[in-house]
């Protein structure tokens, strides 16, 4: 019982990555916050943390007592939320990281309509396709698409993100449609330069995972720069259905190898604080009202091989 004060402060540790970026989430001194963590050790009698002169990490009993500890945290946080009565009116700044294309497409035009409900919100929304860090960044929340690989965000899923390969009618006819991913060597496949998924493009066959190493002329760090570079007949590519999927559904797109689907994703909402203040609720609340459902807006119309349970019944 004795140990109590000191999770906080330990979570925020795991959270943070270092006592330095939690005494500053904290308001407290960084020798303030190592002391609390030694002192929680010595209690336990275990070590909770390798710290090295870079960088912190759980030991295994660490690993262990971070589980349980922040859900002891979380449902702290909400009775004590529920007690003060703290589930008024959402106001204040919100900082949310957005990526460039989904933000623009999806996001913007869902702002007016968001301010207009909570008019004592102020958005401040930064859209960037580089990865951010949300506590050096001073973020509420991101909208994240893909996996996560940090599991100590909390997360809510808001909407599926289906992926195709696809081109121009005129390319295709031009140059051929690949029947298998390997055909793709052939093709002159448009990259994406800041996709995290590595160098290759992995597609689900009948027996497994295929990759495939794309190679062309043409490497950009925006995705509507390539879908203008597929509009105009340059070349293949893997893009999301949030940005093709009017095209495709218009037809002024193909998606090609449908029997052979890339790893499916999502749209998540991000943030750094299991205890969530109202504002960032809202805006969560309100994306999923806007976007969520297995088959968004995007995907209206889109041709039954893109949207066939088979394809995507790995999800």
């Amino acid at each position: 019982m004795e140990h109590f004060a000191a999770i906080p402060i330990f979570v925020a540790v795991v959270e943070a990555g270092s006592f330095s970026a939690a005494a500053e989430r904290l308001g407290l001194t960084k020798s303030a916050v190592s002391k609390r963590v030694q002192q929680l050790e010595a209690g336990l009698n275990v070590r909770l943390l390798q710290r090295t002169t870079r960088s912190l990490s759980l030991t295994e009993a660490g690993e262990r007592y971070y589980d349980r500890a922040r859900g002891a945290l979380a449902l702290a946080s909400e009775a004590e939320e529920v007690a003060a009565g703290l589930q008024g009116r959402p106001q204040g700044l919100l900082r949310v990281a957005a990526p460039m294309a989904f933000g623009r497409l999806h996001l913007s035009p869902l702002a007016a309509e968001f301010l207009r409900r909570y008019p004592d919100i102020q958005l401040d929304m930064a859209m960037d396709d580089r990865m951010v860090d949300l506590v050096e960044g001073g973020y509420d929340l991101a909208v994240r698409i893909g996996n996560l690989p940090d599991n100590r965000m909390v997360a809510r899923r808001l909407a599926p993100c289906r992926v195709v390969v696809c081109a121009s009618p005129g390319y295709l006819a031009a140059h051929g449609e690949p029947a298998h991913p390997a055909e793709l060597a052939r093709h002159n496949c448009i990259h994406y330069s800041y996709y995290r998924g590595g160098a290759y493009w992995t597609f689900l066959g009948p027996d497994g995972e295929i990759r495939v190493q794309p190679r062309g002329n043409y490497q950009v760090n925006n995705s509507e720069a390539r879908r203008d570079a597929l509009l105009a007949g340059l070349g293949i590519c893997e893009m999301p259905t949030f940005i093709v999927g009017p095209d495709l559904a218009a037809g002024r797109l193909a998606a090609v190898l449908t029997d052979y689907p890339l790893p499916p994703h999502a749209v998540h909402a991000v943030s750094p604080q299991r205890r969530l203040p109202a504002k960032a609720r809202a805006f969560i609340d309100f994306l999923e009202e806007k976007l969520g459902g297995e088959t968004p807006l995007w995907d209206s119309g889109l041709p039954p091989s893109v949207l066939s349970t088979k394809n995507w019944e790995r999800q």
